[in-house]
């Protein structure tokens, strides 16, 4: 069963199925050493990289397991990075939530903004009760995302990553649906 990857508006944003022009823009975001500092794996250091990742971009929306969208700004179409839902389970009507920003694009709320646009559609069109993230226990602002969104820290995974040798916790976040507030999320002036 396949999954049609959302194209979705807010006052700032676009979200939209990854396009095969946006590799250049998603090396970039990947290979970048401090946007990906806190990430389970290390930077990209081949082009090819961006271009598999829209592949399975592609074809996790063909199995029915997910959807990433690629995060534009409106008002004049730059790349802010990705949001995606992974790992999703109709019969558990669960689902896994993660985002990558560029960090020129980080403390404008757009993480927040595009994040919540995301789950206001999974809920609705996918019926979820769950929904779970992880970051990286040094990743406050990460943190500080998911809680504005209304997800409930649920615990540690402790010394789940390596990454070039550095040993890294994760926090678990859960959002349920009797909890979810889909008008809740303020999007900032700017």
């Amino acid at each position: 069963m396949s999954l049609a990857t959302p194209a979705l508006r807010t006052p700032r944003l676009r979200l939209r199925p990854f396009a095969d022009a946006d590799a250049d823009a998603l090396y970039a975001l990947h290979s970048n050493t401090l946007v990906m500092r806190y990430w389970d794996s290390p930077p990209w250091s081949e082009r090819a990289r961006a271009e598999r990742f829209i592949a399975i971009c592609r074809k996790v929306a063909d199995e029915g397991t997910g959807a990433r969208v690629a995060i534009e700004r409106a008002s004049d179409g730059a790349f802010v990075g990705w949001c995606g839902l992974i790992s999703w389970n109709p019969e558990y009507r669960s689902a896994s939530l993660g985002y990558c920003l560029d960090d020129a694009m980080w403390g404008r709320g757009y993480a927040t903004e595009a994040a919540h646009a995301l789950l206001r559609w999974a809920f609705d069109t996918l019926d979820l009760n769950r929904v779970q993230a992880e970051a990286d226990t040094r990743n406050v602002a990460s943190a500080r995302v998911l809680e504005k969104l209304g997800f409930v820290r649920e615990g540690t995974l402790r010394e789940d990553c390596v990454v070039n040798g550095e040993v890294s916790d994760s926090w678990v976040f859960g959002l349920i649906r009797r909890e979810w507030r889909p008008s809740a999320v303020p999007i900032p002036a700017r």
